[in-house]
């Protein structure tokens, strides 16, 4: 993805999901207004039912309220609503260290990133994450690294920064806390330059919690993956299927094989049959496959096309 012409000063977002963040958010804008003086901040209030829209307005952000429940929900709203040449999107729950946005924002300006990533897991404390999380952000990364041939190491991370080309080619269809990982895939699928700056993640404050379920939301986020992987890596999804499927046809058929050279006929006609079956299904998962990553490329290129079209809003 070509990074975008900006002008000499980039206009600069940050925007913030929330939901009930009454006791962080204040502290949040004036950070991140302290850092960034000239950028417009904005709080995404998701249906909070505590004081957090009053606190934020209060601290001199521009509040903007999602109905739909959910945090993918806000973060499409974010993208069709921010205009700006270039947003950081930042988690209002304080974890997050606002004077990483420089270097957070260094690529994108000198033109060497078209999105960036705060990476926590080398600078944490011990109560930072919950149990299984780190274990399981690495599991999601390894597959996605060894699908895209990326260096991914926290795809998980709340705390990012994008141009607005970006943000405009990126479709969100996740609804929750599934968003993070199908930001960085399909920024990946679509060529965009993606790149991480090390960055200290820490505790919530006292009287704050989080939002995320372990076991829920880990499910999720499995299941956000298989699908964009059907969607977006089809063939290598159904070929590996495909090897897996033909492994288990040449189990099936070594026996029928043997029987076959030595008697000259097939005994064990139920696994002749099943390894037959086997690897029909194996070539049908190939043919999928191959179908599959030929109408998306199609599909690639128009998107590209439609998208180089769209005018900018000012």
């Amino acid at each position: 993805m070509a990074n975008p012409t900006v002008s000499s000063t980039p206009r600069i977002a940050v925007a913030i999901p929330c939901y009930q963040e009454e006791k962080t958010i204040a502290q949040v804008v004036a950070d991140f207004r302290r850092e960034l003086p000239a950028a417009k901040i904005y709080v995404f209030d998701n249906n909070c039912t505590d004081r957090t829209a009053e606190c934020a307005r209060a601290a001199g952000a521009a509040v903007i309220r999602e109905k739909r429940q959910g945090k993918g929900h806000v973060v499409a709203t974010m993208f069709e609503v921010i205009q700006e040449d270039i947003m950081v999107m930042v988690d209002g729950d304080g974890t997050y260290d606002p004077t990483a946005v420089h270097r957070l924002l260094a690529p994108i300006l000198a033109g060497d990133a078209d999105m960036t990533v705060a990476a926590r897991l080398q600078q944490y404390s011990d109560k930072s994450f919950r149990k299984f999380h780190v274990a399981g952000n690495q599991m999601v990364c390894w597959i996605i690294n060894r699908i895209f041939g990326a260096s991914i190491s926290d795809i998980f991370s709340g705390y990012r920064a994008f141009t607005h080309e970006c943000a405009l080619s990126i479709p969100i269809t996740s609804r929750g806390f599934d968003v993070e990982t199908e930001l960085t895939v399909q920024s990946l699928y679509r060529g965009a330059v993606v790149r991480e700056i090390e960055a200290p993640y820490g505790e919530r404050p006292s009287g704050s919690f989080s939002k995320l379920r372990t076991i829920p939301d880990g499910i999720r986020v499995l299941l956000r993956l298989f699908l964009l992987m059907r969607s977006y890596k089809p063939l290598t999804l159904f070929g590996s299927l495909c090897i897996a499927l033909l492994l288990v046809s040449l189990g099936f058929g070594a026996l029928p094989a043997w029987e076959l050279v030595e008697h000259h006929r097939v005994i064990s006609r139920a696994s002749a049959i099943l390894a037959i079956s086997t690897f029909m299904l194996a070539s049908l998962s190939l043919a999928l496959g191959l179908v599959l990553s030929s109408v998306n490329q199609r599909l690639l290129e128009l998107e590209r096309v439609v998208i180089k079209r769209i005018p900018r809003a000012d």
